[in-house]
């Protein structure tokens, strides 16, 4: 199972966290988040992350050329679109030689709504709703992804913890490529509790 670490924000917690070998690492580029990294983090430090952890950018309804411009900036392998992003936004970053993953809302015809992203996005990730687009700590229905059946594998995310680890190894009738991970492991927001991380990442492994 892919483990996606989001909200990160601080050099040497990201050290720390780098040591743990995450799948995926992630950034905010949203600015109204509390883990908002521009102005906070130097782009060096993403540069100096393992190349085997994908270092992903989050964003919510900016321009592609904003995305392009922080993506060369910031060395983003991938970018993670939260907002209202169109198959063409996707399509036309995903031509730029980035790894796009797309946030859907867990509800309504799931496979209908992914199929249109089918052929330009790498994963899904399905998070709870909220108008701050992300961060809740809020659990979703997993139940609802009985009906998704679509082609692209998926991150499940919202309000994940370490309580949930053997739940996640145990599911029957969801499939998650992965999990996203973040405010249920934070001491404050995007300060990652390393300790309890660590052991959330040895059960799922």
């Amino acid at each position: 199972m892919l483990i996606k670490v989001c909200g990160m924000k601080h050099a040497k917690n990201i050290e720390e966290v780098c040591e743990l070998n995450p799948d995926f690492m992630g950034f905010i580029f949203y600015p109204p988040s509390p883990r908002y990294v521009v102005g906070t983090l130097l782009p060096e430090t993403i540069k100096e992350i393992p190349a085997h952890i994908v270092k992903t950018g989050v964003f919510v309804n900016a321009d592609k050329n904003e995305i392009l411009k922080l993506a060369e900036l910031y060395h983003l392998d991938a970018v993670q679109l939260h907002g209202h992003e169109s198959p063409q936004l996707c399509l036309d970053l995903k031509n730029e030689g980035l790894k796009v993953l797309k946030a859907l809302r867990p509800d309504g015809d799931l496979t209908s709504l992914a199929h249109e992203y089918t052929d330009v996005c790498d994963l899904l990730l399905f998070d709870t709703p909220s108008v701050n687009h992300g961060g809740t700590g809020q659990k979703f229905d997993w139940h609802l992804l009985e009906k998704y059946n679509g082609e692209l594998p998926y991150l499940l995310s919202g309000g994940i913890g370490v309580d949930d680890a053997e739940t996640l190894l145990n599911l029957k009738n969801i499939h998650p490529h992965g999990v996203d991970i973040n405010s249920k492991f934070e001491i404050e927001p995007g300060l990652k509790d390393v300790a309890v991380l660590e052991e959330f990442i040895n059960i799922i492994r």
